[in-house]
């Protein structure tokens, strides 16, 4: 999986390729609570939140404008790896993270760990409204991590919310 992020990426432009890291430290964090045939697409949009928000596991862009565009360009390609399994609630569930773990971030909140767990968990399977609705309005995350818990387990969605602090702080 790393490697097709990275090899995709550096194919699409040098200055993508300028920036990978030597010695990268992948680790998957929300994928293992997805579709398997959703994973790839999965991290290299999580990949790009990272780039956005976070400590990136494969890239570290030398400037600001570098890393915004280097984050699009994974937020697309990881769009369009899920589109091509032909998923269309799937992309829609994750055009909706984006916009919604954006908007938090804009209005320095919380819960964006949460609003990932519950999407993989649920990718494309509908029940993310009404967590989504209350992270939008209020910033209360609690029913997006509930839904999550109870579709993947405790264990599995501690973990990735651990790897996730530990990422994106």
């Amino acid at each position: 999986m790393w490697e097709t992020i990275a090899s995709d990426a550096a194919a699409e432009s040098p200055v993508w390729a300028d920036a990978l890291l030597p010695e990268p430290a992948p680790e998957p964090v929300f994928s293992p609570l997805a579709p398997a045939e959703l994973g790839l697409g999965v991290e290299t949009i999580y990949e790009g939140y990272l780039v956005h928000y976070g400590r990136s596991r494969l890239f570290s862009a030398p400037e600001d404008d570098t890393a915004l565009l280097l984050g699009d360009y994974l937020y697309a390609h990881g769009l369009v790896r899920v589109a091509e399994t032909g998923n269309v609630d799937a992309v829609a569930d994750l055009a909706e993270l984006i916009s919604l773990c954006s908007q938090a971030r804009a209005e320095g909140r919380d819960g964006d760990g949460p609003a990932w767990a519950a999407t993989c968990a649920l990718l494309g399977g509908g029940g993310l409204e009404e967590g989504r609705d209350a992270m939008r309005l209020s910033g209360d995350s609690a029913a997006l991590e509930r839904v999550a818990r109870e579709r993947a387990g405790d264990g599995q969605v501690g973990a990735a919310l651990s790897a996730h602090e530990r990422l994106v702080g």
